[in-house]
């Protein structure tokens, strides 16, 4: 499946512009940067959570939409919402039951998920105000985000160092890139929790939009979504995404809704094609690559009329879908998986890309 770049009539060069956007309840600052490619597509994010909070695309008409799920103020994002455009971490997904064995010491957790520990916790990566700053470059501007997560931050051992780069590009490409360090062994498992509603993200649920993910296999999980610890092929089932289909076609098939890591096909390091996915009507369409093993698909299940969300529109059950680049859930107590320590001395790193472009066709 191929994207196809649209060239905006007025292209400019790309910008950063830098405001205010309120304080926390505990009087902190907290702004919002404004990122444009200067050829069609633009990004709102902000230091608290380092959250993408608008993200403008054209269609294949050239009409602008903002495709992601969030709110106009500050005031709901301190309140305990679903994780919109938010970067989870210490450990993205969930640790079962909270608790974890490393280098002969146990560590216990929040368990905020059920009796499971999910994104980080409590206070996680989600409710930080990040540090920034920026670069401009003439193909790009970049916005760089850091945090230092004490040693013992909710539960985790060490001090965690950790920098989040969103770089947008005149070519309509958002990249981040994570890194960090530790003073203590410890898990880390960073993700971007966008939800995305390729439609514009007022315009209903995302079930008509199409999706292709690039794995031949799931994590499948038990009923807390803990992983069992196998894989699944997911040829002839209802995770099937192998070839491009909508994704509501057999939604009915897994309860409320996907939330399941799919295994990529392509292993080793470097960045490999995750998925594309795209609005059959506008034709506006993304596509995600990736350094990671894995990509959770997450249909927005739990979501309700009660989520009021920008322009005072309720964001319901499948108002958007995550497509969520990361290790697997649980890996700290899976042996069999690939290894979330980090460990003093190393540099976590990944990368993920997300391009903007549109597909002419429509079903």
């Amino acid at each position: 499946m191929t994207l196809r770049a649209l060239n905006h009539p007025t292209a400019s060069s790309p910008s950063i512009v830098k405001e205010p956007f309120g304080a926390t309840k505990g009087g902190l600052a907290v702004d919002q940067y404004t990122l444009t490619s200067g050829n069609g597509v633009s990004t709102s994010i902000l230091t608290w959570g380092a959250i993408i909070r608008t993200l403008y695309t054209p269609g294949r008409d050239g009409v602008l939409e903002d495709i992601v799920l969030g709110y106009d103020t500050l005031a709901p994002y301190e309140e305990r919402h679903p994780y919109f455009g938010t970067i989870a971490g210490r450990f993205a997904n969930r640790i079962a039951k909270g608790r974890f064995s490393l280098d002969g010491h146990t560590y216990t957790l929040a368990l905020n998920n059920g009796p499971n520990h999910l994104h980080g916790g409590t206070n996680g990566f989600d409710r930080a105000v990040w540090q920034a700053r920026t670069e401009t470059r003439p193909d790009s501007v970049l916005l760089l985000l850091s945090h230092v997560s004490p040693d013992g931050d909710e539960g985790y051992p060490g001090e965690l160092t950790v920098q989040v780069t969103y770089t947008l590009y005149t070519n309509n490409t958002l990249r981040i890139d994570y890194s960090a360090t530790t003073t203590k062994a410890t898990p880390v498992n960073l993700t971007s929790h966008s939800y995305f509603n390729l439609a514009g993200h007022g315009s209903g649920n995302v079930l008509k939009q199409k999706l292709q993910v690039y794995a031949d296999k799931i994590v499948p999980v038990d009923e807390t979504q803990i992983p069992t610890g196998s894989l699944q092929p997911v040829i002839g089932t209802p995770f099937d995404f192998t070839k491009p289909r909508s994704i509501g076609d057999k939604i009915g098939a897994v309860g409320s809704g996907y939330d399941h890591t799919f295994v990529l096909q392509q292993n080793g390091p470097g960045l490999k094609r995750a998925a594309v996915a795209w609005d059959p009507v506008s034709g506006r369409a993304l596509e995600v690559v990736t350094t990671e093993p894995g990509v959770q698909l997450y249909t927005g299940n739990s979501l309700t009329e009660k989520e009021v969300g920008k322009g005072n529109i309720p964001y319901r059950k499948h108002a958007g879908f995550c497509l969520e680049t990361q290790h697997f859930p649980d890996s700290v107590n899976q042996p069999n998986f690939p290894n979330t320590i980090l460990r003093p001395g190393e540099t976590y790193q990944q990368s993920t890309t997300f391009k903007f472009g549109v597909i002419d066709y429509g079903d």
